[in-house]
């Protein structure tokens, strides 16, 4: 099977090319780097709608938990908040898979975007009362939560194909480091406005950023979604067999389950590991630059994938990383100084995303275009759908231990996990990929 190409550009897209080569002077770049991934016009465009709408989304995120808190001051309706707003990602991501391996994936992320502004536009209406109704509050969220879990999976589907096979790897490094630095941005951004202007601007400002990435899309065209000839249920679980007949897919699709679900609650435990284990209040300068911290490891990790890390076996780099990782997580639960805290926590970040990077990676070149969505549905189900739960169930152990022993109890599973897994695909796998490239 050929890979698939682009469908024929616009006349106006072709002499951008034209001058996009012209203005390079006949450069090429290594392939499989970060550079070689953004010298391709059509995936710049995608990756900048996308980066300018995450960051609308980062600032609506931190601020509605903040508002939750506000109004309540129950850690409950927070939870209940969360759950609406990513649980969607667990229960609805398959079918958002099989709609991206059935429809025009442009139109659809167009509409899906629509949705999402509209019903950020109702959310900034309805908190623009000093006490907005709790159950509107969380019905809006939860609108908007359930087309970000079918657009998730459009999304990730369409990324890999905008480059060629040899430079998927560049292309996944970049698109993770949009995705924490509008995890960095969006944040500190939100919390200003919020604190000036109140939570309506800030919501209102989301929906407007809806624009910049649907306007990205409508001046690029996306390869059609090729059919796989399956329908109905067997077009939904298509997904699933297909990770179950390839070992590869399998692994990496069981250790993301597992890693993010039992390793990573830290993440949403961060204001209590701050305050019990470091003395940072959660509501000071000190909290938000040690989050900080912690995204911009998380850039530094995914960017050196596509970097430093190009030519290295993402494999193997995945099951090193998780060790890595255990040993860092150790190290962070451990420490009770607040200075050497910063460093750490940056460590933790960038080889987390190294590890989540390489393994997306070994994911998406073992992929067949006819099944991508689908299985990055679940992709998306295990990497955003467990935030919650695993959030509800290390609070819990935390609560009944303590939150060293629940950081302690996520490394371990993280050893594990990379003694265990095995990403290196059959020898026929290996043969089918090398078709498909």
């Amino acid at each position: 099977m050929s890979e698939p190409a682009a469908s024929s550009p616009h006349p106006e897209e072709a002499l951008e090319e034209v001058e996009a080569a012209y203005l390079e002077g006949g450069r090429t770049f290594a392939p499989g780097t970060a550079r070689s991934a953004f010298s391709h016009r059509t995936f710049r465009t995608v990756y900048a709608g996308a980066f300018a709408s995450n960051i609308g989304t980062w600032m609506q995120n931190v601020v509605l938990g903040a508002l939750a808190y506000d109004l309540t001051r129950s850690a409950v309706f927070v939870g209940v908040v969360t759950a609406a707003q990513l649980g969607p990602l667990l229960l609805l991501s398959l079918v958002g898979g099989a709609m991206a391996d059935s429809f025009d994936r442009k139109k659809l992320l167009i509409i899906l975007s629509i949705e999402q502004a509209v019903f950020s536009v109702l959310l900034a209406l309805v908190t623009l009362s000093a006490d907005p109704p709790k159950v509107m509050l969380v019905v809006v969220v939860l609108a908007i939560g359930i087309g970000n879990a079918l657009y998730a999976p459009t999304f990730s589907a369409v990324v890999p194909i905008l480059v060629p096979r040899h430079d998927l790897a560049g292309a996944i490094s970049l698109n993770s480091v949009q995705m924490n630095a509008s995890r960095v941005i969006g944040p500190v951004i939100g919390s200003v406005l919020f604190a000036r202007f109140g939570a309506s601007w800030v919501f209102m400002l989301n929906a407007l950023s809806y624009a910049a990435v649907i306007a990205c899309l409508t001046r690029v065209t996306l390869p059609d979604a090729p059919s796989s000839g399956t329908q109905g249920l067997h077009r939904l679980l298509e997904g699933i067999r297909y990770a179950r007949a390839h070992r590869a897919i399998g692994q990496a699709i069981t250790t993301i389950f597992v890693f993010s679900l039992l390793a990573l609650p830290f993440i949403t435990q961060m204001p209590k590991l701050a305050d019990v284990n470091l003395g940072i209040d959660a509501r000071s300068t000190a909290y938000g630059l040690l989050y900080a911290s912690f995204g911009l490891g998380a850039v530094s990790g995914a960017l050196s994938v596509g970097t430093l890390f190009a030519s290295r076996d993402k494999a193997r780099m995945t099951r090193v990383g998780l060790v890595v990782f255990a040993v860092l997580l150790t190290g962070f639960a451990l420490l009770r100084t607040a200075v050497l805290a910063y460093p750490a926590v940056f460590a933790v970040g960038a080889v987390y995303f190294l590890v989540i990077t390489s393994l997306s990676t070994v994911l998406q070149q073992g992929l067949d275009d006819r099944v991508r969505g689908k299985v990055m549905a679940l992709w998306i189900m295990g990497f955003g759908g467990t935030v919650p739960f695993g959030g509800l169930a290390g609070g819990w152990l935390a609560e009944r231990t303590s939150i060293t022993a629940m950081m302690l109890v996520g490394a371990t599973v993280a050893v594990v996990l990379g003694l265990l897994m095995d990403l290196r695909p059959r020898v026929d796998e290996s043969v089918e990929v090398a078709r498909a490239a």
